[in-house]
């Protein structure tokens, strides 16, 4: 063509401002059907979503600069997409996970533990017993917080990125989680052993006071840590299974097996909000935390 350069430079503008126009849609959310073709991604592709966001946000950001955007503009768009990726988390959840979901909030009610929700995308390869969750800074995730599950405790947040955060489980052998034996509670911690420790699969308890009677049946839950980090009160542990105490010992001793399912975690809470009391055994079996 004659005029190839100038053809050029106007599809250029034209592609940016195309570009442009999309980066606005996707920051407000306007249009039906940017949010319809998103929904079904999301259903579809789950984890994607945010890699399109990482490539669109810059852009976005420069065209909402150049709005003159407040503040105030700022933080409810912010909300706004959070609700969206909430409602696309939403949609992906099969039955299973949403009845895992639905356990979660269950223990967050029961112990006034403020939670995000998040799924488990990936096991630690390495010597550590660690998961890699899909919540991160950006969900208000931080070091130091407590993972539960439905059934109790998982582990602690060693480190967060802006949307995914590494767990480190209870059953890693450089797990100690301070405990309180219900409905007597006495304190004490448990290990982990690792999958090659003695009890494979099991956490180990010691008592503080080695007079304490430990028998197969009891119940445990994380007491508070100071600043409630890494574990806020109240999150079910484990059942003793066996004692292994032995006359002479300075320490009371038993294996206790966990109440989260460490091979097959999916959906998992972690706490950003401590409770503003102490929930002692609520989260437990009425029959246990009422001591009949």
């Amino acid at each position: 063509m004659r005029d190839s350069r100038r053809n050029r430079l106007l599809l250029s503008v034209v592609l940016i401002v195309a570009l442009g126009l999309v980066a606005i849609d996707y920051t407000n959310g306007a249009s039906p059907v940017i949010r319809t073709a998103r929904n079904v991604a999301g259903s579809v592709f789950g984890g994607a979503e945010r890699a399109v966001s990482g490539v669109i946000a810059p852009v976005a950001r420069l065209f909402g600069s150049s709005q003159g955007s407040s503040p105030g503009r700022t933080t409810a768009l912010e909300r706004q997409v959070a609700s969206l990726r909430a409602e696309l988390s939403a949609a992906s959840l099969d039955k299973s996970q949403y009845r895992q979901l639905s356990q979660v909030l269950r223990v967050a009610r029961a112990g006034s533990y403020r939670v995000v929700a998040g799924t488990v995308i990936g096991f630690g390869q390495g010597y550590q017993q660690t998961v890699t969750v899909d919540a991160g800074s950006a969900q208000g995730v931080r070091p130091q917080q407590t993972v539960l599950t439905g059934g109790g405790l998982v582990g602690q947040v060693i480190s967060v990125t802006a949307h995914t955060c590494t767990v480190l489980l209870a059953d890693d052998p450089g797990s100690t989680v301070g405990i309180r034996m219900a409905p007597s509670g006495e304190i004490g911690w448990v290990t982990g052993q690792g999958p090659a420790g003695t009890g494979r699969g099991l956490l180990k308890l010691s008592v503080l006071n080695p007079a304490v009677p430990l028998r197969p049946g009891q119940q445990l839950v994380t007491a508070a840590s100071v600043n409630d980090r890494p574990f806020v009160p109240g999150v079910p542990v484990g059942v003793v299974v066996t004692v292994l105490s032995q006359a002479g010992s300075l320490t009371g001793q038993a294996l206790v097996r966990p109440d989260a399912n460490f091979s097959a975690l999916d959906v998992v809470g972690i706490v950003v909000g401590p409770p503003r009391h102490n929930p002692k055994y609520k989260v437990l079996p009425v029959a246990v935390h009422t001591g009949h």
